[in-house]
């Protein structure tokens, strides 16, 4: 009778040092954690995160959206098409700090303005959002990441009573824009965004869509205000700051890389125009590689579910049937109809130009000389062809 009373007791005072443990004091302070840019294309776009810090409770954790789930079956197949589901998580604060500060990344504090009962709801729902049948969401990287998930749930908590008001030195930018503005133009990370994504991203973003890029969320919560018109941020401060600058190596950037095998095509084919010649390997070269990009890039468009990949237009330089009419080229007289489709191809580089100029889609700058030997090659091939 004794062990069951002890045993009843214990389990007693188990539960409800677990209440307590979730009810946070009125000391409690909540704030959103943005941390700068990393090394990494993975790390080019900062990352946001909640902060709940009560000395009363013990509590200092830090919850934050998009973690991988590498656990997941099929990881990689369902990342190429956009059905991976990712993951909320929760660290130590100071772990989460060591880890990011270790990695030389800026993190910057911003304490909410909220009620005692605001912040017991936020923290409910972080919580409950931790539960494992709960922690899964189908990532976005636009509409449903790390960054967009901190102000809808800042909202949801509140009632949808904060006012975000738009920063007065916002200037208007497209999607791709706002991406530049984290991943340099003249990049590889920028080069392959530019490829893979499709025209969808070249509209402009409405203001609140800038929060889709954590450093937005650090930029709209400073001017943002609470239901009472008060502002959302109590202080803000630099809990440690970037040492050093990074500096990238120019060449070997995307535009000097390429343009060097631009300019060893323009001088193969200048040698086989002196010499009424044409270099196969060269051809077969080309079209392979243009015809396997173009095929990957109808996959990105047509069979995955990522939103941004939609309307790419890079397929008028990278022709996925270029690599189902390889064979001709191997012959020593083609057919009238292979003749047709490589001014086909000449008119498809014409068309990309008029999509860059009038603004229907941005591509990367790197592109500049290969389709400018393209163009070349393709116009050297037809005479060639038609001599013959």
């Amino acid at each position: 009778m004794k062990l069951k009373l002890l045993s009843f007791i214990l389990l007693l005072t188990i539960a409800s040092s677990f209440a307590q443990q979730f009810q946070l004091s009125d000391n409690a302070k909540i704030s959103v954690i943005t941390i700068g840019p990393g090394e990494s294309l993975n790390d080019a776009f900062g990352h946001n995160a909640f902060r709940i810090k009560d000395q009363n409770r013990g509590i200092d954790v830090v919850y934050g959206y998009g973690e991988y789930d590498f656990g997941a079956p099929n990881f990689y197949l369902k990342f190429a098409q956009g059905k991976l589901n990712y993951l909320i998580s929760r660290h130590n604060f100071n772990s989460f700090y060591y880890a990011y500060t270790n990695a030389n990344r800026t993190i910057e504090e911003q304490v909410l303005n909220l009620s005692t009962e605001e912040k017991q709801n936020l923290f409910n729902f972080l919580e409950n959002n931790y539960k494992p049948e709960n922690r899964r969401y189908l990532y976005d990287f636009f509409y449903d990441n790390c960054a967009t998930r901190i102000r809808d749930v800042a909202q949801t908590t509140t009632n949808g009573d904060l006012k975000f008001i738009t920063p007065e030195y916002l200037e208007p930018k497209t999607f791709r824009e706002l991406i530049h503005e984290q991943v340099g133009l003249n990049t590889w990370g920028s080069f392959g965004i530019d490829i893979a994504l499709g025209s969808v991203i070249d509209r402009q973003a409405e203001a609140e869509e800038f929060m889709f890029l954590p450093k937005y969320i650090h930029a709209f919560f400073e001017t943002a205000e609470t239901s009472s018109s008060e502002p959302l941020i109590k202080n803000a401060t630099v809990l440690y700051q970037k040492q050093g600058t990074n500096t990238s190596n120019i060449l070997f950037s995307p535009l000097v890389v390429i343009g060097l095998v631009a300019i060893l095509i323009l001088f193969i084919t200048y040698k086989d125009y002196k010499s009424k010649a044409r270099s196969k390997w060269l051809d077969l070269l080309l079209f392979s590689v243009t015809g396997i990009i173009g095929v990957l890039v109808l996959f990105l468009w047509f069979a995955t579910d990522h939103s941004a990949t939609a309307q790419n237009y890079n397929v008028l330089w990278a022709f996925p049937l270029n690599i189902f009419v390889i064979a001709q080229l191997l012959k020593p007289e083609v057919k009238t109809w292979f003749k047709k489709y490589l001014k086909f191809l000449i008119i498809m580089l014409c068309l990309l130009t008029s999509h860059w100029i009038i603004g229907v889609q941005v591509f990367a700058i790197g592109l500049i000389p290969l389709l400018i030997a393209l163009l070349v090659r393709y116009i050297y091939l037809v005479k060639f062809f038609n001599q013959n």
